[in-house]
């Protein structure tokens, strides 16, 4: 499993391939579009307050590939504020509950096969 930072590859294949470097992309013996392999891997929240590129990400992944992160404690509150931002952020963003729940516990809890919702 990859998880990657939200707003990491999924803009970055091929329009930034060098020429000289396109047949890696291009002609290599891969049984999908390399973008299909990018749908796979999981993306996380850590987006430090950036709504519109929470938004873009799940766009992207769906919220099935969305991990709740935060960078903490690497904020100026020492965590919370990190936490906090990305909390208002999933509930600014036009998500319904479940997608919500799926992005804050369900998505992991169903990768490690563990139930890690806050009972």
């Amino acid at each position: 499993m990859r998880v990657v930072p939200g707003g990491g590859l999924e803009g970055q294949l091929g329009a930034r391939t060098p020429e000289s470097q396109r047949e890696d992309v291009t002609g290599y013996p891969l049984t999908r579009r390399p973008i299909d392999y990018f749908k796979t891997m999981y993306a996380d929240t850590a987006l430090f307050g950036a709504a519109h590129a929470l938004r873009c990400s799940i766009d992207f992944y769906g919220t099935d590939h969305v991990l709740f992160a935060s960078d903490s404690p690497y904020d100026p509150e020492r965590g919370s504020g990190y936490i906090r931002s990305t909390i208002e952020n999933l509930h600014s963003i036009g998500l319904d509950e479940e997608e919500q729940q799926a992005i804050f516990s369900g998505n992991i809890s169903r990768l490690l096969g563990r139930d890690l919702a806050r009972r």
